[in-house]
């Protein structure tokens, strides 16, 4: 099972499809809703976040969450590399 599969498996047991509120700001990293809420109007969201009508919230979905975390893995860390030989 890839990595993303594993991490979008365990955000459909803790959350459903649909990922909002304290999940959805854990999930993204965000210390606070007053972060996510800047993130949100700075639109810096690292995933496609939407509304539900007659809802309140934003929500994602937990396989864009899971598919966005797996490949930070897959990213060259800038600071790993720095100073080696």
């Amino acid at each position: 099972m890839s990595l993303a599969a594993e991490l979008e498996a365990a955000l459909m047991k803790e959350g459903g499809p649909l990922i909002s509120g304290d999940l959805l700001i854990r999930s993204l990293g965000y210390p606070s809703r007053h972060a996510f809420r800047k993130a949100v109007e700075q639109k810096t969201l690292p995933v496609e976040i939407f509304e539900i009508p007659r809802r309140r919230g934003k929500y994602a979905l937990a396989r864009d969450i899971a598919r966005w975390l797996a490949s930070l893995r897959e990213q060259p860390n800038e600071e790993e590399g720095e100073g080696m030989t």
